[in-house]
C-alpha cells in the first residue's frame, strides 16, 4: 500500500497500487475535460504517473467518477484496462458506500433522516431540481443524513448517498432548506472565497476490483477555519 500526502503536481493522493489510485480533490478542480478548457485533474494524474514511472508512451487512466467542480474530496481512478470495467459495474449497480460532510446554514429537521425526492436536471443551467413526487424526466434520488455538529454559525451534517444523481446532494439539502454554504446557485446567501461549496467527499468504500478485499479510503477536509472546526 502506499500513501502520500502531497506530490510535485499539487496532488495529494491518498492510495494507489497496480490497479488503481485515490486521491483527494481540491475545490475548483475538474475530473475530467470540459467546455472551459481548463486542465483536468485526470490529465494531472496521468502526468504524475508518467513523471513517477519514467513511462516513455502514454499512461492508461480511466475515470470512474467524478464530483463537481466546487466539491472537494475523494476521486477514484483505475490505473488498468482491467479495472475500470471492474470499477464502473460496482459504482453503476450501486455497491460502493459514499459518504459526504455538508457545512449547511440551517440547523435540520431531525437528527437522522432519509431524503427522497425525484430529480430533473436542467442542462442550460447545470441545475437539478428536487420534486416530492414523481414527475415526466426525474429520476429517483435517495440519500440519509446524520447531524454531527453544531458550529459557530453552521451545523455539519454526514450524508450516506444512496443513489448518484447530478448535484443529488445540493439539490435534495436545498430542498429541505439547509442550503449548503457558499452553494449560491443552490440558495445559499453569499459565496466563498475560494468560489467553491462546503461540501466533501468524506470517505469511500468498495470491493478491491482485482483482490476483492473491502478497502475504504478517507479524505481529510480542506484547510479552512470552518472545516477545522469539524474536525
Amino acid at each position: 500500500m502506499k500513501s502520500e500526502k502531497s506530490t510535485p503536481f499539487n496532488l495529494q493522493v491518498l492510495y494507489e497500487d497496480n490497479h488503481l489510485i485515490v486521491v483527494n480533490k481540491r475545490v475548483g478542480d475538474i475530473v475530467q475535460g470540459d467546455k472551459t478548457g481548463d486542465a483536468p485533474l485526470s490529465e494531472v494524474v496521468k502526468q504524475y504517473l508518467k513523471e513517477k514511472y519514467n513511462k516513455p508512451g502514454n499512461v492508461y487512466l480511466g475515470v470512474v467518477h467524478r464530483l463537481d467542480r466546487p466539491t472537494s474530496g475523494i476521486v477514484l481512478f483505475a490505473k488498468t484496462s482491467k479495472a475500470l470495467p471492474r470499477l464502473n459495474k460496482l459504482f453503476s449497480e450501486g455497491n460502493t458506500k459514499k459518504v459526504y460532510w455538508a457545512v449547511v446554514q440551517k440547523a435540520p429537521r431531525n437528527q437522522k433522516e432519509t431524503l427522497t425526492h425525484w430529480l430533473v436536471r436542467n442542462p442550460k443551467q447545470n441545475k437539478s431540481y428536487a420534486h416530492d413526487k414523481e414527475v415526466p424526466n426525474s429520476k429517483k434520488a435517495v440519500l440519509e443524513y446524520h447531524f454531527l455538529k453544531k458550529l459557530d454559525n453552521y451545523y455539519l451534517l454526514e450524508i450516506d448517498l444512496k443513489t448518484g444523481r447530478h448535484h443529488q446532494i445540493r439539490a435534495q439539502l436545498a430542498a429541505m432548506g439547509c442550503h449548503i454554504k457558499g452553494d449560491l446557485k443552490y440558495g445559499a446567501d453569499r459565496s466563498n472565497k475560494d468560489g467553491g461549496i462546503h461540501l466533501h467527499a468524506r470517505s469511500l468504500e468498495l470491493e478491491h476490483p482485482v483482490q476483492k478485499e473491502i478497502m475504504t479510503f478517507v479524505a481529510p477536509p480542506p484547510e479552512d477555519p470552518v472545516w477545522n472546526a469539524c474536525l
